[in-house]
C-alpha cells in the first residue's frame, strides 16, 4: 500500500497567524473558538492558559480578550471596547478583507451579496459590516428568489470553492447593470483545494484530517469525494 500526502496541506497562513497572537498573550480568553480544531484548542488551553469562552458578557474591563480568526460581529467589537476590554485581534487579514468591502459598497449603495454559509461565525461577522444589509446564498439556486438592486458587490466566504463562487458571478454578471465580483477566497484554499483535486484523481481512498466543523474541512471533503 502507497501513502500519498497532498502537495498542499496543513495550517494556513491566518491560522497560523491567530495561533502564535494566542501564545503570545498567555492567561487570556478567545471570544469563540480561535480555530477549527479541538486539540490545537486544548494545548493552547494547557500550555498557554488561554482559556475559551463563549459569551461575551464574561469578558470584564481589563480583561484580554483575542478574537478568533474568523473574526466576530462589527457590534460585538464595539461591545468589547466600549467595555474597556483589552482587544487582541486574531481575525484572518483574508477575512478582514471582505468585511472591509462590505461596509465600503455598502456605504456607496451596492446590494451586498455574500456567498457562503450563513451560520459560519465568518459569515456572520462579514455581513455584520453590511450597514444596509446583505443577502447570504449557499448556492446558485438561491439568487432567483433575491430581490436586488441593479448596483450588486459579490464576495465570498474565504474557504468556499472557486468554481461555485464563478457560478454565482456568472449568474449575476447579466442580469445586472453593474456587478463588482471581489476575489475574497483565500490563496491557502485555492492551493489546498487545486491539491486535493489533483491527489483525488489518482487515488482509490482519499482521507480528509480536520475538524468536522470547518468550513475549509467541508470543502476539501467535497472535492475529494
Amino acid at each position: 500500500m502507497k501513502i500519498e500526502l497532498a502537495e498542499n496541506y496543513g495550517f494556513c497562513f491566518g491560522v497560523k497567524r491567530a495561533i502564535k497572537i494566542a501564545e503570545e498573550n498567555r492567561d487570556s480568553a478567545t471570544y469563540g473558538p480561535l480555530i477549527h480544531n479541538s486539540k490545537e484548542i486544548a494545548r493552547l488551553d494547557n500550555d498557554f492558559n488561554v482559556k475559551l469562552s463563549e459569551n461575551i458578557s464574561d469578558f470584564s474591563a481589563g480583561d484580554k480578550a483575542v478574537v478568533r480568526t474568523h473574526g466576530i460581529t462589527k457590534g460585538e467589537l464595539a461591545h468589547l471596547h466600549e467595555n474597556q476590554v483589552d482587544v487582541i485581534d486574531a481575525t484572518c487579514p483574508y477575512v478582514t478583507k471582505p468585511q472591509q468591502i462590505c461596509e465600503e459598497m455598502s456605504e456607496k449603495g451596492y446590494d451586498i451579496v455574500i456567498f457562503g454559509d450563513e451560520k459560519h461565525p465568518e459569515i456572520k461577522g462579514v455581513k455584520s459590516y453590511a450597514t444596509h444589509g446583505a443577502h447570504v446564498v449557499t448556492d446558485v439556486s438561491e439568487l432567483a428568489s433575491l430581490s436586488l438592486k441593479e448596483h450588486i458587490a459579490l464576495v465570498a466566504q474565504t474557504t468556499r470553492k472557486v468554481e461555485d463562487y464563478l457560478a454565482v458571478a456568472n449568474y449575476l454578471i447579466p442580469r445586472y447593470k453593474e456587478v463588482r465580483v471581489f476575489n475574497t477566497i483565500c490563496n491557502a484554499t485555492f492551493e489546498n483545494q487545486d491539491a486535493a483535486r489533483s491527489l483525488a484523481a489518482k487515488a482509490d481512498v482519499m482521507i480528509v484530517i480536520g475538524g468536522k466543523n470547518s468550513s475549509n474541512t467541508k470543502q476539501l471533503h467535497s472535492i475529494a469525494q
